[in-house]
């Protein structure tokens, strides 16, 4: 194989085909079959892309995208944790009906109906390289090459489809590049039509940025969100947690802080982890953090000072990771404008959840809260699609999956709970659409303690129920408190929002068929 540069073998991006539908009835449809380039990051969080927030970072790259095509301002997940989220997305179901809830009972049913399976059924080629996270090997793919588990930023080991191991110099997110660009270049079949699947692990924990970008942002200093030092009033669950900056970010394992003799919980990881660098980059990598290492523990940091210097460190390392993943999305996109492909593309950016920048005082995802519950979404249309801007009905990760069937002229499985987002894409405004959204979050007892819970949400308030080990409902009005610091679950001004807000919650669980969650709603309506 050939290979730009040192190339680490990892999961192709499957570039799904997307069928020759056209974007209006007043067109003629294209006389070739659709591509889809489907790029996923994990945990990268709209606040940081700057076709959605300004206030932080800019991306030009992933910029392009939404101004080329469309920028969905409504778009969620519907189980905001990475492994359970990428089975929603290639099955078009909710956890539940997919059978992979969480990222520590169960491997994913890799016998199932999928999306890609379908579209090779169909006669596409299909490949996915980088972060698959589902416990069993891919099937329904052409091609793949896949990190182990989470996966490793510096020199990282891939699986392959003979089921080796072998492990490639160099960093992990322009890896994925290399090996999604060789596929195309050199691997696939020009005959026919491609869905390839570039899965990254970048933005994840522990933000680990490429070594030529270690010094970049030193300079920012960003604002503390309003609600940093929230006190989660009224909030038994958001008070529960472990996933604050100030009490559970680790000073080694998250922000780098190793020296002798000081210890941490997450020590002996982080260390495995930098052990995996070339002397050249441990060089390198010391020379940039010692000075900073050395300042840290002669300021004695605590309480509210060292919250906010934890901050700005994470800021800062979140950023850096988020520059190469913008690089290599620029890559991607000249490559696919060189050879001459744009035209007849679908390009999907997304992330597998949001992320908490420092809001509650969080980091991670989880909850139902919208930091994490809302992910970006980008796409770049064919030339057959007129629509332009933004697209702002309430969609949901289950959808792609039917989505790309629909383009692709490959029919919807009945039994797929997703909508395709076909009309959305060619301009339509359907007056039938979805009015609100199901979510159900079931990895407890786990890390960072986030109690399970279901809700439902719609266009201005969002209702929760939490369960297991306690029993404690939430109610916002989003539009009065977007940023969810309120619960009027027990004000009587909210009781007719309650009653309604609850009738759509058993209608929602009726309808995708989740009997266990009805059958813990003791509001539950006839």
């Amino acid at each position: 194989m050939k290979y730009s540069g040192q190339v680490l073998y990892s999961l192709s991006g499957v570039a799904v085909l997307f069928s020759a539908l056209s974007c209006s009835g007043k067109k003629e449809k294209s006389a070739t079959p659709y591509n889809i380039v489907y790029i996923m990051t994990d945990d990268h969080t709209a606040q940081m892309m700057s076709c959605y927030d300004t206030r932080y970072m800019n991306t030009p790259n992933l910029d392009r995208i939404a101004a080329d095509g469309v920028r969905f301002t409504n778009s969620f997940v519907a189980n905001s944790l990475s492994g359970p989220s990428r089975a929603c997305m290639i099955t078009g179901k909710h956890s539940h009906a997919n059978g992979f809830t969480d990222n520590t009972t169960c491997a994913f049913d890799s016998s199932q109906q999928t999306m890609p399976k379908l579209l090779r059924k169909a006669g596409y080629q299909t490949a996915l390289v980088g972060k698959w996270h589902l416990e069993s090997l891919p099937s329904g793919f052409d091609y793949w090459e896949i990190l182990p588990g989470q996966g490793d930023y510096y020199n990282p080991d891939f699986i392959r489809m003979n089921n080796d191991t072998v492990q490639r110099r160099g960093y992990v997110t322009n890896l994925i590049t290399d090996i999604g660009i060789n596929w195309l270049e050199n691997e696939r079949d020009e005959t026919k039509p491609f869905a390839i699947f570039l899965h990254h692990k970048a933005v994840h924990r522990d933000w680990l940025p490429e070594i030529k970008n270690l010094s970049l942002y030193e300079d920012k200093i960003f604002p503390l969100p309003d609600n940093f030092f929230d006190d989660y009033n009224g909030r038994l669950a958001a008070a529960a947690q472990e996933m604050s900056i100030a009490e559970d970010m680790d000073i080694i394992y998250d922000l780098k802080m190793l020296a002798v003799g000081k210890e941490s919980r997450l020590k002996s990881v982080y260390e495995q982890i930098i052990g995996r660098m070339t002397p050249e980059e441990r060089k390198a990598w010391d020379h940039f953090y010692d000075p900073i290492i050395q300042d840290f523990y002669s300021r004695k940091l605590s309480g509210k000072e060292l919250a906010e210097w934890k901050f700005q460190r994470y800021m800062r390392d979140y950023m850096k990771v988020v520059k190469s993943l913008d690089d290599n999305v620029g890559r991607i996109l000249d490559y696919l404008d060189k050879k001459g492909l744009l035209e007849n593309t679908l390009i999907v950016y997304t992330s597998d959840q949001g992320f908490y920048m420092g809001e509650h005082g969080w980091f991670d995802k989880r909850f139902m809260y919208e930091e994490s519950m809302r992910t970006p979404l980008i796409m770049r249309l064919p030339k057959d699609f007129d629509k332009k801007g933004d697209i702002s009905q309430l969609v949901q990760n289950i959808d792609y999956a039917p989505t790309f069937l629909d383009l692709a002229g490959v029919p919807v499985p009945e039994d797929m709970q997703g909508i395709s987002l076909l009309p959305l894409l060619k301009g339509e405004n359907p007056k039938n659409w979805r009015k609100s959204l199901y979510y159900h979050f079931y990895e407890y007892p786990a890390e960072h303690a986030v109690k399970r819970h279901y809700g439902v949400r719609t266009d201005k308030y969002k209702l929760i129920h939490f369960y297991n080990d306690i029993d404690a409902w939430e109610l916002y009005d989003l539009e009065k408190d977007p940023t969810e610091m309120h619960n009027v679950f027990d004000d009587p001004e909210y009781g007719k929002v309650v009653d309604f807000m609850n009738r759509e919650l058993v209608r929602l669980q009726k309808q995708y068929n989740d009997t266990f969650a009805l059958s813990l709603n003791k509001f539950m309506m006839e």
